[in-house]
């Protein structure tokens, strides 16, 4: 426990709500609780305790108050499910705790496969996996690596969700069995984690962790990148209809529909191979992107922010030229 409450991660975006102190100081309490954790405990222990923490957070609590949230006010959450009440999750205790017992050992299970890989490649480098130092990485760093994270996790879901879970055979079957369960359905959050492990670690765990490890970046980076995913995960699979952003609504919107359509489509996480390789279901990553831009009326927003530079541009340009044209008259006067 001392671990968790100790984790910078978690203590850098607590902090502004518990406190009022700047940025700076913010960023040293960030820098000093970083330090005190690398040199206090063992890079393993730190990886493993911080995934661990940043996938309750970001998805067990949450999951669970949906889940509480569409059975106790079902009329309410229909409202704003995708595929409306055929999307709320069936009102059977035993089945649910089934649902959460399953998805929580799949959650330790990952956790302590992750901490096997990581203990075999630390003793085969003779180093830890990822870098552990006090040195924080640089905001430039950060970027590249989550970036390259992002996009070798865009393929491998593809083509492994595709090849692997939705092209026959006994590990589809076991997806099929355990994820695909339900027709015509949206998905909720909780099944995010309840699938049979073996298709889970292939659609979850892989796509993830084994660009890690050829990436190999700071901790920090990949605690940022799980965080990243996480999240993105929990909301794309809660079913709802009202997902913020121009990028998540279209992620869920697809989301239900390839666990409406018995998986037929729609297989990546952003929607992009599926628009190249044309196995988009319904709308797909453009179309949304467009649909999106219209309703947030980006356009006319984007057209008012240049008609308003390039007044204050004009009105710089007025001011120069009069003052100009005052500084001649003054020194004609003055001749």
């Amino acid at each position: 426990m001392d671990v968790i409450l100790s984790l910078p991660i978690v203590s850098y975006f607590a902090a502004p709500m518990l406190t009022s102190w700047s940025t700076s100081l913010n960023l040293l309490f960030f820098y000093m609780t970083w330090t005190t954790l690398v040199f206090s405990h063992s890079p393993l222990k730190i990886e493993l305790v911080g995934t661990l923490a940043v996938r309750i957070v970001f998805w067990l609590v949450p999951s669970l108050f949906f889940l509480f949230f569409d059975t106790a006010l079902p009329s309410l959450a229909e409202s704003i499910k995708l595929y409306g009440s055929a999307s709320l999750p069936r009102r059977n205790a035993a089945s649910l705790a089934r649902q959460a017992l399953l998805a929580i050992f799949n959650l330790v299970l990952f956790t302590a496969l992750e901490g096997a890989i990581s203990m075999a490649a630390t003793s085969l480098l003779h180093r830890p996996l990822f870098k552990t130092s006090s040195t924080l990485p640089l905001p430039w760093q950060i970027v590249k690596h989550i970036a390259t994270l992002y996009i070798a996790r865009e393929t491998l879901t593809y083509y492994l969700h595709r090849h692997m879970l939705h092209s026959g055979g006994p590990i589809a079957n076991l997806h099929a069995r355990y994820a695909h369960s339900r027709k015509a359905a949206a998905p909720y959050a909780l099944m995010l984690y309840a699938d049979h492990p073996v298709p889970l670690m292939l659609s979850r765990l892989l796509p993830i962790y084994a660009p890690a490890l050829v990436v190999r970046p700071h901790l920090l980076t990949y605690f940022l990148f799980t965080l990243l995913t996480t999240l993105e995960e929990t909301l794309s699979m809660s079913g709802y209809s009202i997902v913020p952003g121009i990028i998540m609504g279209g992620i869920a919107r697809r989301t239900a529909t390839h666990y409406a359509g018995g998986g037929s489509g729609n297989y990546s996480a952003w929607g992009v191979l599926d628009w190249i390789h044309g196995t988009s279901v319904g709308k797909d990553v453009v179309e949304d992107i467009r649909d999106e831009a219209e309703k947030h009326q980006l356009k006319d927003r984007g057209r008012k922010a240049v008609d308003d530079t390039n007044g204050f541009v004009q009105g710089g340009i007025d001011s120069l030229t009069k003052a100009k044209k005052g500084g001649r008259k003054k020194k004609s006067n003055g001749d």
